[in-house]
């Protein structure tokens, strides 16, 4: 009996110990994440992204939520800047006692929301950010990345510009994190495959910043076969209209990292640039079971048509959903050990979190740009599955510290 009593008062504490160990984000009956964007700027993406992840949010909870509670978002504008993005991380966990951290786009609040989530122990899942650094050389236990990295994209591009027979290259790139890692993989993928290529230039405009007319006439003067364009937004639209103006791109082959998704293309509308190899999202075309249901929950519930921000934001709720499932709480241990491996679906087909780097296996769809009723879309596009496009466990242990 005396034995009994002990077990029982052993339990009884253990019990109450894990009571208390419950984090406040419970309270009500809710778990409570918080959400971190750049929603004053690149609206063309944010919106759609927003309209993504608030869906998934929706359907989660009206199927039961997660283990019989609702999920919750506290969602905040970093209005694009490091130090916004970290001191709101910073209330969000101490204040708002949330369970974890999600989104972002620009790859530099990426990766100073990654170094916060390594100082603080806290989970963050980076939704946007491409840099590569966000998961090799600035990678840690505590983050993990949703869309296909830099690396990724440029490996599948590369994969269809050396069957081109241009030899002279030249690149444009905004020079931040997401630039520079971008033609850094580029380069490096494109020459292995294609050993006889050399770039000649490599324009590096300041983000938002661009000169057009100046870059145009660099690249111009330095006569490429063809070019590798990084230029997104506003600087893209620039970019097309002052090369078309100067007949630049006429005969030329271009490569365009983003440019085929509806955000940076829709807006150009007939001065959509036509035969670039793209990277994209041509959601009129795309006839899987699993897009199509999420293609129409999207239109009834927005009267509108997704973005590549839209599946990104989507995904993003979808994957946090099938992790606190996995981890049955919010213990962040707990959370961190359920994200690796999780594989879990999505509207593009089953997306995996590989355990050795953090970096999910979702893909994009590459192929070439026209013009169809006066409008950007993207023809002879496939599916680009993120998992055949990732570096392999050597490698990766040589990019990435050990935790």
């Amino acid at each position: 009996m005396r034995v009994v009593r002990i077990v029982m008062i052993c339990f009884a504490m253990n019990f109450i110990a894990a009571a208390l160990a419950v984090p406040l984000s419970f309270a009500g009956g809710a778990i409570t994440v918080g959400e971190i964007n750049t929603y004053s700027k690149l609206t063309n993406f944010t919106i759609p992204y927003r309209n993504g992840w608030r869906l998934a949010v929706e359907e989660i909870n009206n199927s039961g939520g997660i283990g019989g509670k609702k999920l919750e978002v506290i969602s905040r504008d970093d209005a694009g800047k490091p130090g916004n993005a970290v001191k709101i991380a910073e209330e969000l966990v101490r204040r708002d006692k949330v369970a974890l951290l999600m989104g972002s786009f620009f790859s530099h609040v990426g990766l100073a929301l990654t170094d916060f989530a390594k100082r603080n122990r806290v989970f963050y899942l980076a939704a946007e950010p491409l840099s590569d650094a966000l998961v090799w050389a600035k990678g840690n236990r505590y983050t993990f990345r949703l869309r296909p990295s830099t690396y990724m994209q440029a490996a599948m591009l590369a994969e269809e510009a050396a069957k081109n027979p241009a030899r002279r290259w030249a690149t444009i790139a905004p020079n931040y994190a997401y630039g520079k890692d971008a033609v850094k993989s580029f380069v490096r993928i494109l020459k292995a495959k294609r050993p006889d290529v050399q770039f000649v230039a490599a324009q590096w405009p300041a983000l938002f910043k661009i000169d057009a007319g100046s870059e145009i006439q660099a690249l111009a003067k330095a006569d490429p076969q063809a070019v590798y364009n990084v230029t997104f937004s506003g600087d893209l639209a620039k970019f097309v209209r002052e090369g078309k103006l100067r007949g630049f791109f006429k005969g030329r082959f271009m490569v365009s990292l983003l440019t085929g998704e509806p955000e940076y293309l829709d807006p150009l509308r007939g001065e959509a640039p036509e035969g670039w190899l793209v990277t994209g999202y041509p959601w009129y075309d795309i006839k899987t079971r699993a897009h199509t249901r999420f293609l129409e929950a999207y239109r009834k519930k927005y009267n509108d048509y997704p973005r590549m921000g839209s599946v990104v934001g989507y995904n993003m709720v979808l994957a946090v959903a099938s992790m606190l499932n996995r981890a049955g709480d919010t213990n962040t241990d707990r959370m961190v050990r359920a994200m690796e491996g999780l594989t879990f679906p999505s509207p593009f087909g089953p997306i995996t979190f590989r355990k050795i780097d953090h970096q999910s296996t979702m893909g994009t769809f590459v192929g070439y740009t026209t013009l169809k009723n006066g409008k950007g879309v993207m023809r002879d596009w496939r599916y680009a599955d993120g998992r055949e496009y990732l570096p392999g466990d050597a490698e990766v242990r040589s990019l990435r510290p050990r935790d």
